[in-house]
């Protein structure tokens, strides 16, 4: 079955840096876009980053521009979110998902379990 692993979160301070990745199995990767969603306490999951299936049209919230890239590497099946610049304010659980494209945008069909990352001040 499809399995999107996300790891890479932890505690750290305000000002550093973390790069989370998300393996994925069980499709065929290179078919899909990617993105990173995010849940802060109290808060409803919100949209982080996407990209194409081919790397393209990366798209990003505003309040990460600047401080947050998403890539992908399709030959080992993962999409990569680095933080730098981290605030308080980015303390969340991180969610990858994948998904096909559609004349609507994206259609985000598969899910991973999410990854803590907590950001000191």
């Amino acid at each position: 079955q499809v399995q999107l692993v996300a790891s890479g979160g932890g505690l750290v301070q305000a000002g550093d840096s973390l790069r989370l990745s998300c393996a994925a199995s069980g499709l065929t990767f290179s078919n899909y876009a990617v993105g990173w969603f995010r849940r802060a306490p109290g808060k409803e999951r919100e949209f982080v980053a996407s990209m194409w299936w081919n790397g393209g049209n990366p798209d990003y919230t505003d309040s990460v521009k600047g401080r947050f890239t998403i890539s992908r590497d399709n030959a080992k099946n993962t999409v990569y979110l680095q933080m730098n610049s981290l605030k308080s304010e980015d303390t969340a659980v991180y969610f990858c998902a994948a998904g096909p494209t559609g004349p609507t945008g994206y259609n985000w069909l598969h899910w991973g379990q999410g990854t803590q990352v907590t950001v000191s001040s």
